[in-house]
């Protein structure tokens, strides 16, 4: 049989769904399309992917004084990921272990060094995406939990649910018998001091947070491709310092905060958490790398329509089904780390990657 090919589905003519009509046109474009998924599928089995993994640790103004730790900070969760692939594991066990890393470090605003509400409470918000399967699992608005991001992947795993919020959400956690922390186990002391400043000065979200340069936020994230070809994403926060009792931010909200789907890639998205909701940052971005854009052009491209359409500030990274990888921001600093071909690439101001080789 000669290799002629469906001008619509260019599926070659060994297809079984193959049937091309007077007007050179396959009749069963359908069931053309399905064999297709199946030979795309069956081709990334056949091959071990190169693993790759990304991390950010929040779009904002990081100050000097902070700016070594979230470096130092993303550079150990972007190795403790890469770990978990280097071994064989999967990639949402890769970028659950990355975020947790930085969960349990003080310097980013999840887990441990969250920031306070206007009551003076944490509340935190995580998502968890397969890309394989299109599952995902949320947590918002949680209270006292170290680790928002391990109850997300379990909302995923042990629900039909893909977000349970505020009580609901702690009563699930009890019922894991997940352990649970004390507010002030939660809190540094820098950040209570900034929120009492704060109160004291009557400053509001408006003032920490203007339209285009994020002051006093950061969220991290992960995202990650495994030897199998699977992406995931992971996405944890604290939100705004003195946001409202309930605000929830774009982090926990599939398509805004992460997403992943292995027929296009992974993406976690940082920065002002309302603009990012209302252009689907996440999505947006595999949108464009639908439609043949490389990771940092379609990345580019999405974060200026958000500033260009509502004005918002913030930040992504990505990576694609095959491998390739992008960090952008449009805020003055992202700390980020990413790590392929046993090769570490590190950035936090505009325009600038450093690289070192990785030794066992």
């Amino acid at each position: 049989m000669g290799k002629v090919h469906c001008g619509r589905c260019a599926i070659s003519s060994f297809c079984p769904a193959y049937v091309l009509s007077e007007d050179k046109r396959c009749t069963q474009e359908l069931e053309c399309l399905e064999f297709s998924t199946i030979l795309w599928r069956w081709g990334r089995q056949q091959r071990k992917m190169k693993p790759v993994i990304v991390v950010h640790g929040g779009a904002w103004a990081i100050p000097d004084a902070m700016s070594g730790a979230s470096v130092r900070g993303v550079k150990a969760a972007a190795w403790g990921g890469f770990s978990v692939l280097k071994q064989g594991g999967s990639c949402l066990d890769a970028v659950e272990q990355a975020v947790r890393v930085m969960e349990d470090d003080p310097v980013f605003d999840a887990g441990h060094g969250a920031v306070l509400n206007a009551d003076c409470e944490v509340e935190l918000d995580a998502i968890i995406m397969d890309g394989e399967t299109l599952a995902a699992g949320a947590v918002s608005s949680i209270r006292n939990i170290s680790n928002p991001v391990t109850l997300a992947r379990s909302v995923m795993e042990k629900t039909d649910h893909v977000m349970l919020t505020d009580r609901g959400a702690d009563r699930f956690a009890n019922s894991l018998g997940m352990p649970r922390v004390s507010t002030e186990a939660l809190v540094t002391e820098d950040e209570r001091r900034k929120w009492e400043h704060y109160q004291k000065y009557a400053k509001g979200v408006k003032d920490l947070f203007n339209s285009q340069w994020v002051q006093g936020h950061d969220t991290v994230g992960a995202v990650a491709l495994d030897c199998r070809g699977n992406v995931a994403c992971a996405t944890s926060t604290g939100g705004i310092r003195n946001k409202m009792v309930g605000r929830v931010g774009d982090s926990p909200i599939i398509g805004s905060g992460g997403y992943a789907d292995n027929f296009s890639g992974a993406a976690s998205c940082t920065g002002h958490g309302e603009s990012i909701m209302k252009v689907t940052l996440a999505r947006l971005i595999l949108f464009h790398m639908e439609q043949g854009k490389p990771a940092k052009q379609a990345a580019k491209i999405s974060l200026q329509y958000m500033g260009e359409r509502v004005q918002g500030g913030g930040g992504c990274i990505v990576v694609s089904r095959n491998g390739d990888w992008a960090a952008e921001f449009t805020t003055e600093r992202m700390a980020w780390a990413a790590i392929k071909d046993d090769v570490m690439c590190h950035g936090l101001n505009p325009k600038e990657v450093f690289s070192e080789q990785l030794t066992e």
